[in-house]
């Protein structure tokens, strides 16, 4: 059974950092496209961050140059290091994995930044 486990959320004040992770179990974090989304109220859900498996990785507009992703294969986790926050980056963060037609999703983890 494949699990994604977020963890790390949390309310910050504005310009504040965060550091998401992402604990997955039944697959290999270094096999899958990695990545992580987020949904804020009323919006639609979002790409913030993607790490292919070989090691490629691409960020929202929104977020480039603040947030990094990042995987460390022994732990078999994905990071998402969240600076310079934003009220605009409130939203629950999903982790999600993809492999062909195989895709799984995190349960999500809450993020709000004050200001």
């Amino acid at each position: 059974q494949v699990q994604l486990v977020e963890s790390g959320g949390g309310l910050v004040q504005a310009g504040g950092s965060l550091r998401l992770s992402c604990a997955a179990s039944g697959i290999s974090v270094s096999q899958y496209t990695m990545a992580w989304y987020r949904q804020a109220p009323g919006k639609q859900r979002e790409a913030v961050a993607t790490i292919t498996s070989g090691g490629s990785t691409n960020y929202g507009f929104s977020v480039k140059g603040r947030f990094t992703i990042s995987r460390d294969n022994a732990k078999n986790t994905v990071y998402l290091q969240m600076n310079s926050l934003k009220p605009e980056d409130t939203a629950v963060y999903y982790c999600y994995a993809g492999l062909f037609t195989r895709r799984y999703w995190g349960q999500g983890t809450q993020v709000t930044v004050s200001s």
